[in-house]
């Protein structure tokens, strides 16, 4: 993007942050507002069942989704930009890895995309497994109507710089449980059906390609590209602005806590995300990629 229309878009998105917040507060100081928020106060209490707490594999798997999507959105934005890979992959029949299918060609980091979407399936699958098996869904599930104008209160609270209380340990505001149902139920499986698309998994011919077409598979796999780009900004901010040792204790130690652990093993993850950043690359990918074909280049 050329730095005029970076400037102009950045003019337009500060204005527009700056009217829904002084629209938020007018809102809010108006009897309309006040009593609204009385109605609907930005959360619904949990249904009977619904677990407390935070279970320790939800830890690991916190930190397994961040890595691969860390790695699946760098990959994505270099396959984007179009530019000529620096090696090029191509199935293999011999190695340590084997498949079966027709043979393509294409570049190493097209090869590692594809890669890291199977393990960031794979580990969504046993995510949504545990999350019904330990009765956690119910946390992030809409259980009634009422979580829509919930949402909404919690969304005026958050614009108008009077957040909601905070304590995701027993229950979410209505906000957070609509996003993160939209980002487990919704924007995961779009990615998921979208990526596999515009794999060489799909046909290329037949009416599979012509119910799909590559041009609307490309643009809602950049637009849920752009969403969870936007999810992680926003989850990242919170996490770090409403209590960071208290949500970091939750999300990675399973205690209810404002010790330290909980940050200490985010601080080692964040390490080991930085490093796996700087070592995809070409040098050390095309080894890997050997075991399930050939690399040239």
């Amino acid at each position: 993007m050329q730095p005029k229309k970076v400037i102009v878009t950045s003019v337009i998105g500060i204005a527009i942050l700056a009217t829904v917040v002084i629209a938020a507060q007018i809102f809010r100081s108006s009897a309309a507002g006040q009593s609204f928020l009385e109605t609907y106060p930005g959360f619904v209490a949990p249904v009977a069942g619904t677990p407390e707490g935070f279970p320790a594999w939800l830890g690991w798997q916190h930190f397994l989704n961040a890595f691969f999507l860390l790695l699946i959105i760098r990959t994505g934005w270099i396959i984007r930009s179009k530019k000529r890979p620096p090696a090029f992959w191509t199935r293999s029949d011999e190695g340590v890895l084997r498949f079966t299918g027709p043979k393509k060609r294409m570049g190493i980091y097209h090869w590692f995309h594809l890669s890291l979407d199977v393990l960031w399936i794979l580990n969504g699958v046993i995510f949504v497994v545990l999350l019904f098996v330990t009765g956690q869904w119910l946390r992030i599930v809409p259980t009634s109507w009422d979580v829509f104008p919930n949402a909404v209160s919690a969304g005026i609270q958050y614009a108008s710089f009077n957040w909601p209380p905070e304590y995701s340990w027993t229950n979410y505001n209505s906000l957070q449980v609509l996003s993160y149902f939209v980002t487990v139920f919704i924007a995961a499986p779009i990615a998921i059906k979208t990526g596999l698309r515009l794999s060489p998994a799909w046909p290329l011919e037949g009416w599979a390609a012509r119910a799909f077409p590559e041009k609307l598979a490309r643009q809602w796999h950049a637009g849920v590209m752009f969403y969870f780009l936007a999810f992680i900004v926003v989850h990242v901010t919170l996490v770090f602005t409403t209590g960071v040792l208290a949500n970091l204790n939750g999300m990675y130690a399973a205690q209810d806590s404002d010790s330290w652990l909980g940050f200490g093993i985010f601080s080692i993850s964040l390490v080991v995300m930085i490093v796996a950043w700087f070592l995809a690359k070409p040098s050390i990918l095309k080894p890997i990629a050997r075991l399930s074909g050939t690399v040239q280049g």
